[in-house]
């Protein structure tokens, strides 16, 4: 027999004796139908009776726009209950259950005529609450109003201050100036006064002039801007009369002219007039500005007063509907109290006796309407109250009525549960014994077949697994682990001879990517010294050619020397070109030596890899006059921006490497042949840790399909050209291996593209991950 059918023919007999069990219990359960249909209506009427409740505590809850459906479920849920007492009253029979119906009738007529009384009491103070909110609210709308008189005010009283202080400010200026002058005046009289005739200190007193017109013109300046333009004339006039006298006395080198004396005495006179008269006003300027100051602090004050008024307010209407909706009848006094304290010192407030009248009424209005609104809500807790008794004597019967029903039901489902019992004990026992004895002929057949599979696994057993001649699931079973292993032989043998393959392939790729970078490096580098060493010829050719002329210039001297022929011409001659050679060999010399200190540097950083503590700005300095050959023969501009005295503790050789590929990059790739453009690079120091490198060209941008790919190794669009692919992918690896930091791209079509490099101050010590330390290696 196959196991299909065994293991239906288990089932089979549990379901037969479980037919046989429903038919006798629902010969039951008929008889107990009666008792169920009335417990249910019995739970109908207790829900319906826990709704009206609900209702009731959601109307008082609501708000009194949405009091409404509250009020129609309550209504609702009263009818139910209505219609369920009287299904019920012509159901039950028993006298106790007649009872208990007529008991919760009663217990709801109470319930629906306290929550008629409770909505009416509801409305009218609802009614109220919003004519407070609305006293309230125009409280606050005069209190702004106040508050915009008093700053139109403040504004007035602002606007005097401000052009006070400025006239203030001008008349000090015309006193301080005219000060100035007056003592400049008298030092040069003095001087004029006490010098003598033989020893006349004319530069002393033309110095002192100029003080003079100085100190003038800064007098006539205040003047003009005090609106003086008349005493500025007369300023001008007197000065230009005292200077003209004095320089009749410097021409006729005399200190003691009468006629300097009298126009000294004339405009000394005249400014401690201007002095004397300003400084008036400016005296009663200030007190002006101090009784305006004194002015601005009291309405700053009202001002605040009123918006405290505003402020006090909302908080106590806030506090008396938190209290309103807790029935808290101690808070209600409490905001009762505060509204009193308002209104009087509302009556103290310095502001219009209009508003103020009406922020009066407001305040009386809105607390008197407090107190009526605590009196209903005391008459709304005792119809609560009330209602609540109601409810519990209708839900007290309800629950008798309920238990009496439920009882009587209970007890013909014991006996369904009895009767469902025995059924069930006597269906275990047969089913368990007919599956034991199934179970073992399917399992010790399963249990050989694992035994079996096993040994293929540890090699315990070779050959086919028995059983593939028996006709039911578990010949299946066999027939088709003998198929899965002879399969699994076949591809285990594939799969070791791909994995050696793979190996192999893995092996041969990783010494061309090895040889790749190191040929990417040599060709930057060879790029480098092929620039340099053009940069270089230039100088040394002119210092050759220099030292060629000085030679016959030399012979010939000399000739002119023995001869005795050598003229003061020949000579000047001589030394301008021996200096001009000089300059010349000087110059070009130093430009080589700087160039191949600067390649020094940059090569020796690149080839040994070590890590040292550099300023950024000179190793900058180094690194760009390396690559400036390259920059000049692609015909680009490089703009530089380096933060100076920083410095980073790193791999200068690795951030060398990093900007060569950018700057080959940017030149290779950026710009159509024969275009030039700008190159941007700018490093900064955000913070005290970190460092910032960022390389913007104003190149044809990057395609939006490649910039995901720019640092994978091996890609380029330059293959043709002899470009490898991998300059980027060593920047990306140097920088995020290396170097401790991230690198950000970020490019638009005919826009340029930028590179941002971002560093910590002091590189990372770790570098054991397999990958990078190869790549640096390479790029090394």
């Amino acid at each position: 027999m196959r196991i299909s059918h065994s293991i239906f023919l288990v089932a089979a007999i549990p379901i037969a004796a479980a037919a046989a069990i429903a038919v006798a219990a629902l010969l039951l359960l008929n008889q107990a139908d009666r008792a169920r249909s009335g417990a249910v209506m019995a739970g109908s009427v207790y829900r319906s009776a826990l709704a009206a409740s609900q209702a009731r505590d959601d109307y008082l809850s609501a708000q009194p726009h949405e009091r409404g459906p509250s009020a129609d479920a309550f209504a609702a849920a009263t009818r139910s209950v209505a219609a369920d007492l009287d299904a019920l009253a012509a159901f039950v029979s028993d006298p106790r259950h007649q009872d208990a119906v007529s008991d919760a009738e009663g217990a709801l007529r109470l319930l629906t005529e306290r929550m008629d009384r409770l909505v009416a009491v509801t409305e009218a103070n609802d009614a109220r609450l919003a004519e407070m909110e609305a006293r309230a609210a125009r409280l606050v709308r005069l209190a702004d109003e106040a508050r915009r008189r008093q700053h139109i005010s403040n504004s007035e009283l602002a606007a005097s201050l401000g052009n006070s202080d400025q006239r203030l400010q001008r008349a000090r200026r015309v006193v301080d100036d005219a000060h100035a002058l007056r003592t400049v005046t008298s030092d040069l009289e003095r001087l004029r006064l006490g010098a003598s005739a033989d020893a006349f200190p004319e530069a002393r007193v033309r110095l002192e002039l100029s003080r003079l017109a100085r100190a003038a013109e800064d007098l006539g300046i205040s003047l003009g801007e005090a609106g003086a333009t008349e005493g500025a004339t007369t300023l001008d006039r007197l000065v230009t009369e005292y200077r003209r006298t004095v320089d009749t006395v410097l021409a006729e080198a005399q200190g003691r002219g009468a006629l300097a004396g009298a126009a000294a005495q004339r405009l000394i006179n005249w400014i401690n007039t201007l002095a004397k008269t300003n400084k008036t006003e400016s005296d009663a300027l200030q007190a002006q500005v101090a009784e305006l100051l004194t002015y601005s602090i009291e309405a700053s004050e009202t001002d605040q007063a009123t918006q405290n008024i505003a402020t006090e307010m909302l908080k106590v209407a806030e506090q008396t509907n938190r209290a309103l909706s807790a029935r808290d009848f101690a808070a209600i006094g409490s905001a009762t109290a505060a509204s009193r304290l308002l209104s009087e010192r509302i009556a103290t407030l310095p502001i219009s006796p209009l508003i103020q009248t009406e922020m009066l009424d407001a305040s009386t209005a809105w607390r008197e309407g407090l107190v009526t609104t605590a009196a209903d809500l005391e008459r709304q807790s005792r119809l609560v109250a009330d209602m609540e008794a109601a409810g519990t004597t209708m839900l007290d019967a309800v629950t008798s009525l309920n238990d009496l029903l439920i009882e009587h039901a209970q007890t013909i489902w014991s006996l369904v549960r009895n009767l469902l019992i025995a059924a069930a004990v006597f269906g275990l026992i047969l089913a368990a014994t007919m599956g034991f004895a199934v179970a073992r002929s399917i399992t010790r057949p399963l249990s050989r077949l694992q035994q079996q599979m096993l040994g293929l696994v540890d090699g315990t057993h070779t050959g086919a697994i028995a059983g593939a001649g028996r006709r039911d699931e578990l010949g299946d079973m066999a027939r088709a682990t003998n198929y899965f292993v002879t399969e699994l032989k076949q591809r285990e043998a594939a799969t070791e001879a791909a994995k050696e393959a793979a190996h192999a392939a893995l092996a041969d790729l990783q010494r061309t990517q090895a040889n790749l970078i190191q040929a990417e490096k040599l060709a930057s580098l060879g790029q480098l010294v092929a620039g340099v060493a053009h940069e270089i010829n230039t100088p040394l050719g002119v210092a050759l050619t220099t030292a060629t002329t000085i030679g016959p210039e030399v012979e010939r001297f000399r000739e002119s020397t023995k001869s005795g022929q050598l003229t003061r011409s020949t000579l000047d001659h001589f030394i301008d070109r021996m200096g001009e050679g000089a300059r010349l060999l000087t110059t070009n010399l130093q430009r080589a030596a700087n160039l191949v200190h600067s390649f020094k540097q940059v090569a020796v950083d690149q080839a040994s890899g070590d890590r040292r503590t550099f300023q950024a700005a000179q190793w900058l300095d180094d690194l760009l006059v390396s690559l400036g050959p390259v920059l000049k023969k692609a015909g680009h501009r490089l703009e530089v921006h380096c933060d100076d005295d920083f410095e980073i503790d790193g791999y200068p050789g690795a951030l060398a490497q990093v900007l060569t590929n950018l700057i080959v990059n940017a030149v290779s790739h950026a710009y159509a042949p024969g275009a030039h453009g700008t190159l941007r690079l700018s490093v900064v120091s955000p913070r005290p840790d970190r460092f910032q490198i960022e390389f913007a060209d104003d190149g044809r941008g990057i395609p939006i399909e490649h910039r995901g790919r720019v640092f994978d190794p091996f890609f380029t669009t330059g293959r043709s050209a002899g470009n490898t692919g991998l300059g980027l992918h060593i920047v990306y690896n140097l920088v995020t291996g290396r170097l401790g930091g991230r690198i950000s791209l970020s490019s638009t079509e005919g826009g340029g593209t930028t590179f941002v490099v971002d560093l910590p101050r002091r590189a990372p010590d770790d570098r054991n991950d397999p990958e990078t330390l190869k790549l640096v290696r390479a790029a090394e």
